[in-house]
């Protein structure tokens, strides 16, 4: 592995971290009195100033800057924070980042030509696994609603990780351009003509949202997703985010007061496993050592 990957594995793994947080925060905002629309605002109005200063040069006004706004900043948002309203955590975090591998690998092969090697389709079965299994918990606080939400925001991430890919996007660009492009769309139609719900909220729960979704996903989160991207690829990245279960999964419990059953633990392991082979890491250490091998015998 080449130090330019290590850079991007590290990054990934971070995002991991600020993904784990953000499923956690995601589902307490969703059992909040502020709605999906709310927290959407929270995060476009407080990403969108942070990233103000840098929107000089940064800032696609084109047809591909609206693309990645719309489908990775409001149809993302929309879709994934409706979910939350509807879903426990530890049933999301596998539902969300377990099913992105597999939207990641779709749109990869459809757009990049891109086809996954051996082990990384194995990677993906044993993610597919552990996805059946918390789905068919019966200790599982899912719903068909909820489901079909987080179907659509893994479908929206999914595209918006390999456009980015396609169009070489770098991160800085492409935070301001989903960030700042975001709330230039949603903020005045929110304001001016959905309902607003932020008087009535706590402010516990609108400083809560605002700097997580606002700070840590919008900004640090997304710099450190496309710099990941841009090193090892969105199939890889993808796989790596179905690490977000173990610890978002586990921590939901002693957190969140949620449930955890032996099943939905071993679908949290079985996605795990299949997330550290789905994304490539083990297939690039062996070649690396096969390369090694034969430079030696050389």
């Amino acid at each position: 592995m080449s130090i330019e990957e290590r850079k991007g594995v590290i990054a990934g793994l971070l995002a991991v971290s600020c993904w784990a947080g953000f499923i956690l925060v995601s589902r307490v905002g969703g059992q909040s009195s502020l709605g999906a629309l709310d927290v959407m605002a929270l995060r476009f109005l407080v990403g969108g100033m942070l990233l103000l200063p840098f929107v000089r040069g940064r800032l696609w006004l084109n047809w591909r800057g609206l693309s990645l706004a719309m489908v990775g900043g409001v149809g993302y948002c929309l879709m994934v924070y409706q979910g939350f309203r509807y879903t426990s955590a530890v049933h999301a975090s596998v539902m969300l980042p377990g099913l992105i591998p597999f939207g990641a690998a779709l749109f990869s092969y459809l757009i990049l030509a891109e086809k996954p090697v051996r082990v990384r389709m194995v990677g993906l079965s044993l993610i597919a696994l552990g996805g059946v299994l918390m789905l068919s918990s019966i200790g599982g606080a899912g719903s068909v609603v909820g489901d079909l939400w987080l179907f659509g925001a893994v479908l929206a991430w999914a595209l918006y990780t390999v456009l980015a890919r396609r169009w070489q996007v770098p991160p800085m660009t492409g935070a301001v351009t989903t960030g700042v492009g975001s709330a230039i769309l949603f903020l005045p139609i929110y304001f001016l003509f959905l309902p607003v719900k932020l008087a009535q909220a706590a402010w516990a729960d609108i400083i809560m949202q605002g700097f997580y979704q606002g700070v840590i996903a919008t900004v640090v989160a997304m710099l450190l997703y496309l710099r990941a991207v841009a090193s090892i690829g969105p199939s890889a990245v993808g796989a790596l985010m179905a690490l977000v279960p173990v610890l978002s999964g586990f921590a939901a419990v002693p957190l969140l007061g949620e449930s955890l059953s032996p099943q939905e633990m071993m679908a949290l392991a079985l996605t795990s496993l299949g997330a550290w082979l789905a994304s490539g890491l083990f297939f690039r250490r062996k070649a690396a050592s096969l390369g090694s091998d034969i430079h030696a015998d050389g």
